[in-house]
């Protein structure tokens, strides 16, 4: 329904999209389909509301840091109470640069930590709680009867609701569940939840509540005021080491929704560093590390103490939990194909809860709640002038594209040459021709005597496997020998490197030269269509692994067949393709200025020249984020007046 949708008829054919609990469509998912696909309008602003939640996660991946770290490190001042508060900033300081320095690792290294030291720690909180609740006032276990909460509120009135602002606090973390789901199964993570993080907390608070009846001048960092004399240093470190596996938590999440953005054209191009070669999941983005190391510590040190950042830190929890609730309505109706008055129920009870929470925390937005909006207005509006530029380019040269029959029709005239080898030309369109090579071919006629015109798709499903990437398709009759490919990515799939997708795509020809052979005697096929590919004959796939292993520079091989059931015609183009591929296989890329048209607002001027142009100069080139080697790069420039 949004505007990231890249969906059509040929990516129905994907098993990832007939996934769902139902494929069947009820009227309300219908209507509601219906409605979004007539208002562009309300498409932008369902983007618009995605990229919010997004933008407040980054965010959060700003200040769970900060706060974790200062507010673990801050308790050491309980037992030296003349320690200055900038040498707690400053220990903070050095453990968060020490934390973001030794991303590039990975988590796999010391990953197996994680869980023993989060264990350590709950059954720390827990069992802290409970000394108190027995030492300081056993019958705060009544304060689980929800009367209490109802009382409280009744006496405190305005003021409990301010409270609320602080209470949240004791849900954070549960924003980004999104990243568990990528990495554990849905029960084992209710069965931690339920079994062990929730009674643990529960105790925890207790605890200090029970601690805090009897000595209420020590509300100041009353957890670590709480903490038994004997086991106080401890239990500061095991806060210290969980602060860090928290932060480490919503860092690689952080990562992994920005790869995800990235990958739906909604983040500028970033490097991107698979650290395990077992867990794909396993990210880190060198740009992303810095720039949340810089803007962390610009937060420990501009605010100072963590009633500030916690402020900050409430809002962006609570708004992401409210946006995830609001478009919750929308996957319960039309992905679920639940009934609309489930929806609605969920929708109510949830974000009426959310919204008390969120009001509280908005009256908080000028002590400290500003920056999270600051901060995620100015990521809203780079992701935003990014999808839009990268959009108004795509749009350009759809609407420019070039009939290749029409274009080849007018050979004899250009004069046009083919020279051996294979050329790998990268656009956006899946028909026509781009005009970026029109542009190429009018001033140089001359292309490969094998060209394939490889378009590369993020789609909107998590994974498309590996049977199901490849559409490969014959452009004009065999004798032109001109192909196209359609590699289909998932947002969450790795993207191969440069030479092993070479090998890859040229073997899924040879595959497509072989299907097309058994279809063809059939009449199988229409001209022109598209099909997935399967797997090679042997007396073909002979043939392949004959050239890669003989294959290469002053070392030709003549190719041979062994066995039967290819026809001469396959034999005659796999051979042609195999020793086009040993002559050389080049690459080749729009390497495009896109400007805004001189009758275009100011607004757009604005985004377009400025702020779309300064991030394209600075982001990735698109050569080296597929990995082409520079060596066989062919780039074309044109202008593309938007």
């Amino acid at each position: 329904m949004s505007l990231l949708n890249t969906a059509n008829a040929a990516q129905e054919q994907l098993s990832a999209y007939n996934s769902g609990s139902s494929s069947k469509e009820t009227r309300t998912s219908t209507l509601l389909k219906e409605f979004f696909e007539k208002h562009r309008s309300s498409r932008i602003i369902l983007l618009l509301v995605v990229l919010l939640g997004t933008s407040m996660v980054i965010s959060d991946g700003v200040l769970t840091p900060a706060m974790s770290v200062l507010a673990a490190v801050s308790g050491v001042q309980i037992k030296v109470p003349q320690l200055h508060e900038n040498y707690t900033v400053f220990i903070a300081c050095v453990i968060l640069v020490g934390l973001f320095a030794l991303q590039h690792y990975g988590t796999h290294r010391v990953g197996f930590l994680f869980a023993p030291i989060l264990i350590a720690w709950l059954l720390c909180i827990s069992g802290v709680g409970i000394y108190n609740m027995i030492h300081w006032n056993p019958s705060i276990v009544k304060a689980l009867s929800p009367y209490y909460a109802y009382n409280f509120f009744k006496k405190a009135g305005k003021d409990g609701w301010k409270s609320l602002g602080g209470i949240v606090l004791c849900i954070t973390g549960a924003e980004a569940m999104f990243a568990d789901l990528g990495h554990f199964s849905k029960l084992s993570i209710r069965i931690a939840f339920t079994g062990v993080v929730y009674p643990c907390l529960i105790l925890a608070y207790m605890g200090e509540a029970a601690f805090l009846s009897k000595n209420r001048a020590d509300i100041q960092r009353s957890f670590f005021k709480a903490i038994p004399e004997a086991i106080f240093w401890p239990v500061f470190i095991t806060a210290t080491l969980a602060t860090v596996v928290g932060s480490q938590a919503i860092i690689s999440a952080t990562f992994s929704i920005i790869s995800q953005c990235r990958a739906l054209r909604c983040f500028p191009r970033v490097k991107i560093i698979h650290t395990s070669s077992l867990v794909h999941g396993q990210i880190y983005i060198p740009e992303v590390n810095w720039f949340l190391m810089v803007l962390c510590l610009a937060v420990v040190v501009g605010f100072r103490n963590t009633d500030t950042i916690g402020h900050a830190y409430g809002l962006v929890v609570i708004t992401v939990m409210f946006v995830t609730t609001c478009l919750m309505f929308l996957i319960i109706v039309t992905v679920w194909k639940r009934t609309v008055l489930s929806a609605i129920l969920f929708v109510v009870v949830f974000g009426s809860i959310e919204l008390l929470y969120l009001s509280s925390c908005i009256e908080k937005v000028p002590d400290g709640g500003w920056f999270p909006l600051l901060l995620s207005l100015i990521i809203l509006s780079v992701m935003s002038i990014w999808h839009y530029g990268t959009s108004k380019k795509e749009a350009f040269e759809l609407q420019n594209k070039v009939c290749l029959e029409r274009l080849l029709s007018m050979g004899p005239s250009l004069g046009i040459v083919r020279v051996p080898g294979i050329g790998l030309i990268y656009s956006n369109v899946v028909s026509g021709v781009t005009p970026m090579f029109a542009h190429f071919i009018t001033n140089f006629p001359a292309f490969h005597r094998i060209l394939i015109f490889v378009t590369l798709q993020s789609l909107t499903v998590p994974k498309v496997p590996a049977n199901e990437r490849f559409l490969i398709g014959r452009i004009g009759p065999p004798e032109f020998r001109l192909f196209r490919c359609i590699v289909r990515y998932g947002y969450k799939d790795p993207r191969r490197d440069c030479y092993d997708f070479e090998n890859h795509l040229i073997m899924k020809v040879a595959e497509f030269l072989q299907s097309e052979g058994e279809e063809g005697s059939s009449g199988g096929r229409a001209h022109g269509e598209m099909s997935m590919v399967g797997k090679l004959s042997s007396p073909v796939a002979d043939a392949m692994a004959g050239s890669e292993s003989n294959g290469g520079v002053g070392r030709r091989k003549k190719v041979g067949f062994r066995g039967v059931g290819v026809t001469d015609e396959v034999k005659d183009e796999v051979r042609e393709l195999i020793e086009a591929k040993e002559a050389g296989v080049a690459y080749m890329m729009g390497h495009t200025c896109v400007v805004a048209s001189d009758v275009s607002s100011f607004v757009k001027k604005f985004a377009i020249d400025i702020v779309y142009g300064f991030m394209r100069r600075n982001c990735r080139r698109p050569a080296a984020a597929l990995g082409i080697p520079h060596t066989s790069l062919i780039e074309v420039g044109m202008v593309y007046h938007v």
